[in-house]
């Protein structure tokens, strides 16, 4: 007798059963503000020079696309990552290759045409299952029972699951799956098969189907997994972001009370006592330096008032001065002082032109207590997107005042401008004067 030619579902059992199957910030140093010593001339507040910068954290070779030592590819694998449709190509292309391969190294030379052409449109249903995932489970059932396309059809039922989780297509696919695993074509071969084969065929349609209905779902819990993590996650940032606002706001009207008690009082008391100097003095400039003493504690307690509200209410002060009382501040001090404003923008951002107006005071505070005798010219440039604030005061011409110093004026600023994402720079000039200047953006 003549031995029949083995049939596609002989081909695939010998198959399974021969085969083996990874800013830093810089800072740079700060040293002391207060006054020079003598050796210096009094001309400068530091002898160095502050910088603030928007730095960046280096991470060091703690990721793998940290450690590529080629930019472009660490870019490629940073924008393959981010983008989901590029991840989405790529395990498609892949899952058909794994498909393609399952079935290109099963079937045999002589083989029929229909059992080959089910098994690679079984391998193209792959690349349908994102969006109709029963209907890719459909596609690749015929080329599972009739061809060698097992892959094909574990992935689409894996994919079902997933996305349907215990919903009846599930099921239907499961079971579907299951009949082409259990199924021996042709079917007279089917027939002919002893218990023993129809159980072992059984065994083997529950573990293709059992399998990726399991896995399916495996991947589906998973995901919700980690959505429930992220949730919780975000749920105790904001619980932690409460409780911080609650701590500040409790620091907040305590420093409040503090100020009001204590600052308050004492400027209340320079205001009166320049006030009854002011009405007994004889002398004109005697009653001259009284006036301007009131004055400056008047406009200090209600600079006060409004910061202590501040502090209590937690919110954005909208009556601090800015760069449209610049020329008023200038006119405080008893010092020739030149301003120039170029290109400043009409509105400008609130925290950017308060910021700018302390940065003018303080300087100028600077240059009267440290340079006594010496001019000073302000310079505001408004860009495109930034603002420029210069303050430069000439070389001193007497002894500095002795008037005490805190030494924290140029690190507030530092610390302003860094909040605000800008640079700050200070130090001395060749001529022995002192230079501070400021960059704020404009985009806050």
């Amino acid at each position: 007798m003549s031995q029949r030619p083995r049939q596609p579902a002989e081909y695939r059992r010998q198959a399974r059963t021969h085969e083996e199957l990874p800013k830093q910030r810089t800072d740079a140093g700060e040293g002391p503000t207060g006054p020079p010593g003598p050796d210096r001339g009094g001309t400068a507040l530091v002898a160095h020079t502050l910088t603030t910068n928007d730095g960046q954290t280096d991470a060091g070779p703690a990721s793998g696309a940290a450690r590529t030592p080629f930019p472009a590819v660490r870019q490629l694998i940073g924008w393959f990552r981010a983008s989901a449709v590029a991840r989405g190509i790529a395990s498609d292309i892949l899952l058909v290759a794994i498909a393609v391969a399952d079935v290109w190294l099963v079937f045999p030379s002589k083989a029929q045409t229909y059992n080959v052409v089910l098994s690679f449109v079984a391998c193209a249903g792959v690349l349908i299952r994102r969006k109709w995932p029963f209907l890719a489970v459909l596609v690749t059932v015929p080329g599972f029972v009739a061809g060698w396309a097992t892959v094909a059809s574990i992935i689409t039922l894996a994919t079902l699951a997933k996305r349907r989780q215990m919903h009846w297509l599930t099921w239907i696919g499961t079971a579907l799956v299951f009949t082409g695993g259990y199924v021996l074509w042709p079917l007279e071969d089917y027939f002919e098969l002893t218990w023993r084969g129809h159980f072992n065929r059984a065994i083997d349609g529950l573990i293709y189907a059992g399998g990726s209905m399991a896995v399916g779902l495996l991947i589906a819990m998973r995901q919700e997994l980690t959505a429930r993590i992220a949730q919780v996650a975000a749920s105790r940032s904001r619980e932690i972001k409460l409780r911080e606002q609650t701590v500040r706001a409790a620091e907040r009207a305590r420093l409040a009370r503090e100020m009001h008690d204590v600052v308050s009082h004492q400027v209340t008391l320079i205001a009166m006592q320049a006030g009854a100097l002011q009405m007994s003095a004889t002398d004109e400039e005697a009653r001259k330096a009284a006036t301007t003493i009131r004055e400056l504690s008047t406009h200090t307690l209600e600079e006060l008032r409004n910061l202590v509200g501040v502090l209590r209410s937690g919110t954005e002060d909208e009556t601090q001065p800015g760069l449209d009382e610049l020329n008023s501040l200038t006119s405080e001090f008893d010092m020739p002082v030149t301003v120039a404003m170029e290109g400043v923008p009409e509105h400008l951002p609130a925290r950017v032109s308060q910021a700018a107006y302390r940065t003018v005071q303080e300087a100028l505070t600077n240059v009267r207590k440290h340079a006594v005798g010496a001019g000073a010219s302000v310079r505001v440039v408004g860009g495109p997107d930034t603002l420029l604030v210069e303050v430069r005061n000439d070389r001193p011409r007497m002894r500095p005042s002795g008037l005490p110093s805190g030494g924290h004026g140029l690190l507030g600023l530092r610390e302003r401008t860094g909040l605000l994402g800008g640079t700050f720079h200070a130090g001395p000039t060749p001529d022995g004067g002192f230079r501070v200047e400021a960059t704020y953006p404009l985009a806050t």
